[in-house]
Order: C-alpha cells, then sequence, then structure tokens
C-alpha cells in the first residue's frame, strides 16, 4: 500500500513529492518544536523546490483546519460514544489530542498541501522545478 510512486507514501512519510527520496525537512521527527517548519530548500536528489513561492505554505493552514476537526470528531466519537465520557472530560480529551497531535498535524498538512502541486515522476534525478 505504502510504495513509492503512491501521494499517500509521500505525505505520511514527508518525502520529496516528486521523487520519494528524501524526507523534505531537516528533522524527521516532528516533535522536536524547534525544528517543525524547518525545511530543505531543494531535494538533493531531483533538485525540487520545496516552497514554490513566497508563502506557499499558507496553502496548508486550510487543510491543517480540516485534519484537526477530523482528529477533533474521531476524539469526541470514541470519548463519548465507545468510552461513554461525560460532555466535559471529552471536551478535555478533545483539547489534549489537538495539542498531543499538534506537530504530527502541521507536517501532514504541509505533505498534502505540497502533493497537491507536484506529482510524482520516478525518473526525476537532478533535474530542475
Amino acid at each position: 500500500m505504502l510504495k513509492k510512486g503512491n501521494k499517500l507514501y509521500s505525505i505520511l512519510t514527508g518525502t520529496c513529492p516528486k521523487c520519494h527520496e528524501e524526507s523534505m525537512y531537516l528533522e524527521k521527527n516532528p516533535y522536536k518544536i524547534g525544528y517543525l517548519f524547518k525545511m530543505h530548500e531543494r531535494c538533493s536528489n531531483c533538485n525540487t523546490k520545496y516552497k514554490i513561492e513566497p508563502s506557499f505554505f499558507y496553502g496548508a493552514m486550510y487543510v491543517s483546519y480540516g485534519l484537526g476537526v477530523a482528529f477533533a470528531v474521531a476524539t469526541f466519537v470514541i470519548a463519548k460514544l465507545f468510552v461513554g465520557m461525560g460532555l466535559i472530560n471529552t471536551f478535555i480529551a478533545i483539547v489534549a489530542t489537538l495539542v498531543v497531535f499538534m506537530p504530527i498535524i502541521i507536517r501532514l498538512s504541509r505533505n498534502i498541501w505540497i502533493n497537491f502541486f507536484i506529482t510524482y515522476e520516478p525518473d526525476a534525478t537532478h533535474s530542475s522545478s
């Protein structure tokens, strides 16, 4: 399922959307908060520029909102319907979930956003983008 050439591979691994060879981020671990937003300028394998234009990743904020809502709804369903928590405890569970998963949501939203605009090219090696 998660093979190179699949958009989902690039989104979940944070690899270059064009060649799927290198991580876009300086630090793969999103929980190293100081490095959360730090990305390579270009892919060292295919030379793809990650920040296509100034403020390119502002669009990822919209994706981030959608992911946040999805995480909140999933937490609500689990806490309220499956575990049977009260409304206040469910609210606390939602806030805690969003805080804990914030770095992952941010990275996933950036990965999804860039994959809207760049497609996989298996032969992409040292070509310019």
